[in-house]
């Protein structure tokens, strides 16, 4: 089992951009598969990004595709999502998850999940 804390979140204005860290505890992440997902006030969770093991593969939702960037260091079982341009319709809760297998882009498919780290993004 795994447990993960994202931290790195803040408020930003538009145009900016903010680093969230996803750290990992009781086992190494080297073993999954990691995504980033956020959620906005009185909406669905939304899939943001994804990672696969070793980092060599990612793909985006819509949304953030170009502006956003995924990476990963097994070594110090760290995630990181790299936020650029945001907007203030970034503006959300991020959370970071892991699952054994790549390319799931729906949150039920991840098995462990951060509490999340607020983003505010001002106009």
């Amino acid at each position: 089992q795994v447990q993960l804390v994202e931290s790195g979140g803040g408020l930003v204005q538009a145009g900016g951009s903010l680093r969230l860290s996803c750290t990992a505890a009781g086992r190494t992440i080297s073993t999954y598969a990691m995504g980033w997902f956020r959620q906005a006030p009185g909406k669905e969770r939304e899939f943001v990004g994804a990672i696969s093991w070793t980092g060599g593969r990612t793909y985006y939702g819509d949304s953030v595709k170009g502006r956003f960037t995924i990476s990963r260091d097994n070594a110090k079982n760290t995630l990181y999502l790299q936020m650029n341009s945001l907007k203030p319709e970034d503006t959300a809760v991020y959370y970071c998850a892991a699952d054994e297998h790549y390319g799931a882009a729906w949150p039920n498919e991840y098995d462990y999940w951060g509490q999340g780290t607020q983003v505010t993004v001002s106009s």
